[in-house]
């Protein structure tokens, strides 16, 4: 197993790279390829996958995402080929938050996750992700727990999504109501 590979990279691909390290040229499926430079040495922190059709490496520049990759593929049906795009279009506090708040819609967004494997990842990996370095948001509540709790305080919508765009987004949702009820009140 490859923990990563130092090395130039010298070509560069629409889903991998390709790394030369002692002479051999790695061909790495990377979520953004196109963050690397052709010419520039760089360290890839790297996942070897194999299956008796397949030997493939994963690699990413942080550690962190490997990490996020690791746990991803942990899901029950969910492999390295669906877990890529996940980490190339969403942030890693991102999709931790929308683990933790069981967002089914926001792991929707991604390609070829539908409603089965996001609740799978939901159900797989709720309270289980803390990765070192990376904060999860889910203390901070979005604007639809906030709307809710003003809706079940007795406040129309109307009023609700005049004050609710006010509001910081990064308080917890005690603080955040307590902040639309003073400018619902004014």
């Amino acid at each position: 197993m490859y923990n990563y590979i130092l090395g130039m990279v010298t070509d560069i691909e629409s889903t991998y790279v390709v790394v030369e390290a002692g002479g051999i040229g790695f061909q790495i499926f990377t979520p953004n390829p196109y963050s690397f430079d052709i010419g520039t040495t760089c360290k890839v922190y790297t996942y070897q996958y194999i299956r008796e059709d397949e030997n493939s490496l994963y690699g990413f520049q942080t550690k962190e995402e490997k990490e996020m990759f690791l746990k991803l593929i942990s899901v029950k049906g969910l492999g390295p080929k669906m877990a890529l795009p996940i980490l190339a279009t969403g942030s890693i506090s991102g999709i931790m938050d929308a683990i933790e708040r069981e967002n089914i819609l926001y792991l929707k967004k991604f390609p070829k996750i539908g409603d089965k494997v996001a609740k799978q990842i939901i159900l797989d990996l709720k309270g289980k992700i803390t990765i070192a370095g990376i904060e999860s948001t889910t203390n901070h509540a979005s604007y639809e727990e906030l709307i809710e709790v003003l809706k079940g305080l007795g406040y129309k919508e109307k009023e609700i999504k005049s004050v609710v765009v006010k509001v910081n987004q990064n308080l917890s949702i005690e603080e955040q109501v307590k902040e639309a009820l003073k400018l619902l009140l004014k």
